[in-house]
């Protein structure tokens, strides 16, 4: 089984994840640009981050066995803090690195006009650069949220064909699939879909365009909960091909719509990811 998890926040994750994430089938993954956690003061801190999710975590990535691309973007959360805008000025520059394959994420959290301003800039950078974009729909209000999202994407410069709406569920996987949109839906321990309403959606709406991803980041969240659905999809009886489409092949054509290489894992071993010390060091350091 291969599964490339399309929105994962490993900057919040640790190496024991990365374990567990290759021994459960995972090869690939694509990490958007979030939060801090906390209030980030300066517009540096961002792009501090971005340049982590270029150099460090795609190596961090590969020591384990695992490929890592990321999407950049001036996330919702954010985009309501003007201390944090002029990180829409510096983004073209790092859109045009060979491991971006998207913009995200972009989207909405409250649903307020700063949030407006930032997706409609972000959508015309994503079709300025050629690139797909990974868009948030709120937590809170999601049928209001996805129908004020729609609103935006259609006035934008970018296809619905090159969007990928994420944090669906039952109440928006409808419209959301009418709009042309590709699918996401995240699954978490808690909150947001579980891996039986997961199944449930496929059975109901199919596989075309829908995408499974874990979401994990420094709360509650679970970065095997892909290989979850997996395991729920082939007990529900879908076929070996069914979960291959929906866990790889449909996420490598959503990012693929970059016109960049989403590759196979890198061939660094993870069977012995800590061979090749350097001084004791706990990460290995280059010549590999």
């Amino acid at each position: 089984m291969r599964i490339l998890d399309p929105h994962i926040h490993m900057t919040s994750r640790t190496t024991d994840d990365y374990r567990a994430m290759y021994a459960a089938g995972i090869r690939a993954v694509v990490e958007p640009a979030f939060w801090l956690g906390q209030p980030r003061t300066s517009p540096a801190s961002l792009l501090d981050h971005f340049d982590s999710l270029l150099g460090w975590e795609p190596f961090r990535a590969a020591q384990y066995g695992i490929a890592h691309h990321c999407a950049l973007a001036l996330n919702p959360k954010e985009a309501n803090d003007p201390r944090c805008l002029p990180v829409l000025d510096a983004l073209p520059r790092y859109l045009d690195k060979d491991h971006v394959v998207a913009v995200g994420e972009i989207g909405y959290d409250s649903m307020t006009p700063a949030e407006d301003h930032a997706l409609a800039a972000q959508l015309q950078l994503a079709a300025d650069h050629g690139l797909p974009a990974l868009v948030h729909t709120p937590h809170r209000d999601k049928l209001a949220g996805l129908r004020r999202t729609l609103d935006v994407v259609k006035e934008s410069a970018l296809d619905p064909g090159r969007v990928l709406l994420d944090h669906l569920n039952e109440t928006t996987v409808k419209e959301a699939a009418d709009s042309g949109a590709w699918l996401g839906f995240s699954v978490y321990p808690d909150t947001k879909m579980d891996e039986t309403r997961m199944v449930a959606v496929l059975r109901t709406h199919g596989l075309e365009r829908i995408l499974v991803n874990s979401a994990a980041d420094w709360g509650h969240s679970d970065p095997l909960k892909t290989r979850k659905v997996a395991d729920a999809m082939l007990a529900a009886g879908f076929t070996d091909d069914d979960v291959d489409r929906v866990l790889w092949r449909n996420p490598i054509a959503f990012y693929g719509l970059s016109g960049r290489h989403v590759p196979e894992p890198p061939a660094t071993a993870a069977a012995d990811p800590d061979g090749a010390l350097h001084e004791g060091n706990s990460v290995r350091r280059g010549g590999e």
